[in-house]
C-alpha cells in the first residue's frame, strides 16, 4: 500500500513546561492521521455510527518513542501496511520530524469494529474492507 502521510505541527498546548511533546499527545497525532486516512476512503466515523451503527475502538497499541518532538516541529505521521479482517484492522504508523527526517515514534495498533449502541464486536462493513483492499 502507498503510505498515507498526515502533517501535524507541534503547538504549545502539545508540550510540557520544557517544550517537549507530552507523551499522550503522540496518541492524538497518530489518531488524527488514522481518522484522515479513513476520511479519505469515504469513512466518516460520525456518519458510520449513526447510519450503520458501527464504530471503531482501539484494542491494542504498541508505541516506541525514539526521539522527542518539540515545540514548533512539523511532523509527518505515516500510515502503512493496514490489514483488515472481519472485525479487526491493524495499522503500522511512523512519526518523522520534517526538518531532519529523524524518526520520532512508531506505533502498531489493532482497532476493532463495534456496534455503536452496545459496544459489542461486529463485522466490519464490506464496503470499508473493500476500500482498504483497494488501497494496496
Amino acid at each position: 500500500m502507498k503510505p498515507f502521510v498526515w502533517k501535524v505541527r507541534v503547538y504549545w498546548e502539545d508540550t510540557d513546561a520544557g517544550g517537549v511533546v507530552y507523551h499522550s499527545q503522540y496518541l492524538n497525532f497518530f489518531e488524527r492521521a488514522r481518522t484522515e486516512w479513513l476520511r479519505g476512503k469515504g469513512v466518516h466515523q460520525a456518519t458510520l455510527a449513526t447510519d450503520e451503527n458501527v464504530l471503531f475502538a482501539i484494542r491494542h497499541m504498541d508505541i516506541d518513542f525514539m526521539q522527542a518532538a518539540r515545540l514548533d516541529d512539523e511532523l509527518d505521521v505515516t500510515i502503512y501496511n493496514v490489514v483488515a479482517g472481519g472485525v479487526r484492522m491493524t495499522f503500522n504508523q511512523d512519526m518523522t520530524r520534517c526538518s531532519d527526517r529523524q524518526l520520532v515514534a512508531t506505533a502498531r495498533l489493532t482497532a476493532v469494529c463495534l456496534q455503536a449502541d452496545n459496544f459489542k464486536p461486529t463485522r466490519m462493513p464490506q464496503w470499508i474492507r473493500a476500500e482498504i483492499e483497494n488501497a494496496k
